[in-house]
């Protein structure tokens, strides 16, 4: 039977995750980590047995022990707890699906401790990527993407080693504004933005696919993962969300992953890789497709993508204050403190304004995004 590890078990990748062990019944769930929704983690706890869980609050821990204090269960809370998740001693994989740099720490101990990463926590190979991959390789720990778009791009990967890839073709729905131009955005509100066309997602990760800033993230993220240069990344708009992502080979062949949009698919290829096994729920219907369509991306009305290459290209801390950047915008937007084209007006000039490093560590990581937060706070 399967061992696995959740970070972020009460949110969707989480919550999908939980799903496919119920369906599949041959995984043990052995550790559990969530933010703040104790109630929903404890029916999960309930229903799984995890020995151990941890949520962020001390507070919430003492509430969630007093709660389950019918069950043999550890509850711990913070850093602490997160890591001892990610390190829990009968996990063979941790499910990474918490949000922000928060997951970087818990990354690190758990490839050292030799546990297979499903990676669904963007943040830790945007800002850490320098220091998480070649981490990975030293102990062979594998990363196993679960965005659907990394998941695709890795099976399009699948049986093709020595053959050199020549281009990325990361796919793209643009978003519930795809078509617009800068002076269309000026009155945008939140729930407009809110109202993605193919994706149900949460609140934060739903902005950035309006903002394409998503996508950025998803670039850089690509380019760790599997070791390309930027330039061999290309950005395609394809607003039915069908082709997933593809790799194009030097012979001019290109090999693409099609689906529903249905993240469990990618969820479950990461736990049972190399493995493929039945899951539930619609399958693709390419007589009911009828066409597929593809465009180039707008990166002048949607610079949130540009200014993603650019801190790409710049490299050492700015892809950690691009990040760091994005989440408060995104977070003062949400509560109606700034406008919406303000989101990349806010990264872009934090991008300008903050010191660079050019090889941080796991600290100075930590400490450009606080210098970040406080360059935003002193000015917005």
């Amino acid at each position: 039977m399967k061992k696995i590890a959740i970070l972020g078990s009460t949110g969707s990748i989480g919550t999908q995750t939980l799903e496919i062990v119920r369906e599949q019944g041959d995984i043990q769930v052995t550790a559990l980590a969530a933010g703040g929704n104790i109630s929903l983690l404890e029916k999960q706890i309930r229903e799984f047995r995890p020995g151990l869980v941890s949520v962020w609050e001390e507070k919430k821990a003492k509430d969630l022990r007093e709660n389950i204090r019918d069950l043999d269960i550890k509850v711990l809370w913070g850093m602490d707890g997160l890591i001892a998740v990610a390190t829990e001693k009968n996990a063979e994989i941790l499910v990474t699906a918490i949000v922000g740099m928060v997951g970087i720490r818990p990354a690190i101990e758990a490839i050292k401790a030799k546990k297979a990463i499903a990676l669904a926590n963007k943040e830790t190979l945007v800002t850490a990527g320098h220091v998480i991959m070649p981490l990975a390789k030293e102990y062979r720990v594998p990363i196993l993407p679960v965005d659907s778009e990394h998941s695709a791009i890795f099976q399009c990967l699948q049986g093709q080693k020595g053959n050199p890839i020549k281009k990325i073709l990361l796919t793209a729905s643009g978003g519930p504004f795809r078509g617009k131009k800068r002076k269309d955005l000026q009155n945008i509100q939140v729930e407009d933005a809110l109202k993605h066309p193919n994706w149900e997602m949460g609140k934060k990760i739903t902005i950035d696919s309006s903002t394409l800033v998503n996508k950025g993230l998803e670039v850089m993220e690509a380019k760790w993962l599997f070791g390309v240069a930027l330039d061999q990344i290309q950005v395609v708009v394809h607003p039915q969300s069908v082709i997933h992502s593809a790799v194009e080979y030097e012979d001019g062949s290109v090999i693409a992953q099609l689906g529903t949009r249905d993240m469990r698919l990618p969820i479950q290829y990461a736990l049972y890789y190399p493995l493929r096994r039945p899951l539930s729920g619609e399958k693709l219907d390419l007589f009911a497709l009828g066409s597929l369509t593809f465009e180039a991306p707008d990166m002048e009305t949607f610079s949130g993508l540009s200014l993603a290459y650019d801190a790409m290209r710049r490299g050492g801390n700015i892809p950690t204050v691009f990040n760091a950047a994005n989440e408060r915008a995104v977070a003062m937007f949400l509560d109606r403190k700034i406008s919406y084209p303000a989101i990349t007006e806010i990264i872009g000039e934090s991008m300008e304004s903050i010191g660079f490093v050019k090889e941080p560590d796991v600290e100075q990581i930590l400490e450009t995004e606080s210098a970040t937060y406080e360059f935003i706070e002193s000015r917005w």
